[in-house]
Parts: C-alpha cells; sequence; structure tokens
C-alpha cells in the first residue's frame, strides 16, 4: 500500500460549530480518513481493472457512505 498524501482534511466541528482541538482526536482523524481514501482508491481502481464502469464504481462508493449508521444518534 503506498503512503497516503497529506490531504487537507476539514477542520473538525462538533454539532454545535465548537471546533474539535484536541490534537490526539485531529490526528486519529487523520488517520482515518487516509486509511479510508487509500482503501477506496485501491476499490475503485480494482473496479475499473476489472472493467466495471467508473460511473457505478462512484455511486457505489457514494452509497457505502450513504448507508452509514450512527450508532450514538441522540434521541431529541
Amino acid at each position: 500500500m503506498s503512503k497516503p498524501n497529506n490531504e487537507a482534511w476539514p477542520r473538525w466541528v462538533r454539532d454545535d460549530n465548537s471546533v474539535v482541538s484536541c490534537t490526539e482526536k485531529v490526528k486519529v482523524m487523520t488517520e482515518n480518513f487516509d486509511e479510508i481514501k487509500q482503501i477506496a482508491q485501491d476499490a475503485f481502481e480494482d473496479g475499473l481493472l476489472m472493467e466495471v464502469s467508473e460511473a457505478q464504481m462512484r455511486e457505489a462508493l457514494h452509497h457505502l457512505v450513504d448507508a452509514l449508521v450512527n450508532p450514538y444518534q441522540k434521541n431529541h
């Protein structure tokens, strides 16, 4: 696996728009997103090499994100 680039991820904020500033939390989020990006890129390239439509690959990856479940959702 190639080393992830130093992508500038968004500044992480809470629901109340306060900034998550804990260095360790930001570091974990950066590492997680670097890994996710690389895994998604690898899956995307594999699909293209297997002659899956680029549009279908992108749609499937978007669907994957849209299907994520928040197990910590607060009841209002």
